[in-house]
């Protein structure tokens, strides 16, 4: 597991909630439970991802499957210009409870397609809303969204389709329960880009001392800034008391090949923050939408500015039910509600942390790690 420069011991969660969960860095809780510190630490949820590099390629697809018969679902799209795909049937209004999976992806709108690949393989499955007494009469209800990266492998035509998705949701399906999630350039965060850095996928999970788990998948493609201009540290990681910043040498020179990577590269018209929020708690669509809502909390502590109108920032819940809210308590949500937004910022960190740097195409992204070391 790709290290999220957290330290050997990470305490997350918030006092006003009782004590958080403590891991090491092998992912053991105090509970005893093994965990990966991953969006598949919610039981039954499963990350595929589909890559596609080299020959102009610079992209790809991730597709979060839910258990078979689906979790409750909702959405909150905050960015002035977010591609979406079937984020109307997630309103709380409307008559779909459950969907069975989630697809984030590159292409921008072109790339929207990856999702018919993905209804294709679940109505394989039998897997959907039931329209008929035949069981095999179903209607995949498959939400997406996508990051802007065309043409950043050179290629503008280079995008997911039908069969990227396809191979991606297969990804998932064929992967072990509570398996390790690759990090990085992989999925939709392969051309993924933070300013002028380098971005890519990212992954979090807390176990709440309820039992509860939170977990967050994010793809970083952010218009603005994920690290300080004046001391490079990494916005994510100054909530949590981050206090050992890189030399100041390392930091001017990280500047300097920022500014030189910045005047190269054509300023990307759209780019986008993606995440999908999980949790094993039983919740309604209306406190999933809420989740998703406040799950945008934890973008705008990693990134700054957020939610522009070059962005399309766009935050998915999944709630998988098998852990009733404590009885009688109006606000037994909250603790859900402050983790959703403390694992979405960890995985933004730990996703610009995976990255590794990118040139071709006459443009460069270099990686916080290379630019910092992967100790800063």
């Amino acid at each position: 597991m790709t290290s999220s420069g957290w330290g050997h011991l990470v305490r997350l969660g918030r006092e006003e909630f009782g004590p958080p969960v403590v891991r090491s860095a092998a992912g053991l809780a105090e509970t005893g439970s093994m965990t990966v510190d991953a969006l598949t630490d919610v039981a039954g949820v499963r990350v595929g991802h589909a890559t596609r590099t080299g020959d102009g390629w610079l992209t790809g697809t991730t597709v979060v499957l839910a258990p078979e018969g689906g979790a409750v679902a909702a959405v909150d799209v905050r960015g002035g210009g977010p591609g979406t795909k079937e984020t109307d049937a997630l309103d709380p209004r409307n008559l779909v409870q459950k969907v069975e999976a989630i697809v984030l992806t590159g292409g921008s709108a072109y790339g929207l397609d990856a999702a018919s690949g993905v209804m294709a393989w679940l109505e394989e499955q039998g897997r959907g809303v039931r329209v008929g007494p035949d069981p095999s009469h179903v209607v995949p209800v498959v939400p997406a969204a996508c990051v802007f990266d065309l043409g950043r492998g050179g290629d503008f035509r280079a995008r997911p389709d039908a069969a990227t998705g396809r191979a991606a949701v297969e990804a998932a399906a064929a992967s072990a329960f509570g398996a390790q999630v690759p990090e990085g350039c992989v999925g939709a965060g392969t051309g993924a880009a933070v300013g002028a850095m380098k971005g890519g996928v990212g992954t979090a999970s807390v176990v709440l001392p309820s039992g509860i788990t939170v977990a967050a998948l994010v793809v970083a493609n952010a218009v603005g800034a994920v690290s300080d201009p004046e001391t490079g540290v990494l916005y994510g990681e100054l909530f949590d008391g981050r206090v050992r910043y890189p030399e100041e040498r390392v930091h001017d020179a990280a500047r300097r090949r920022l500014a030189e990577t910045a005047a190269k590269n054509a300023p990307p018209p759209l780019n986008t923050t993606l995440a999908v929020v999980a949790t094993d708690a039983e919740l309604s669509k209306a406190q999933a939408q809420k989740v998703a809502g406040t799950a945008h909390d934890g973008i705008a502590r990693a990134v700054r500015p957020v939610h522009l109108l070059h962005d399309g920032d766009t935050v998915f819940t999944l709630a998988t039910g098998a852990r009733p809210l404590a009885a009688g308590d109006p606000l037994a949500l909250n603790p859900v509600l402050a983790a959703g937004a403390d694992v979405v910022t960890r995985a933004i960190v730990r996703a610009v942390r995976a990255a590794e740097s990118v040139e071709g195409a006459g443009r460069a992204w270099p990686a916080y790690r290379e630019l910092y070391g992967a100790g800063a």
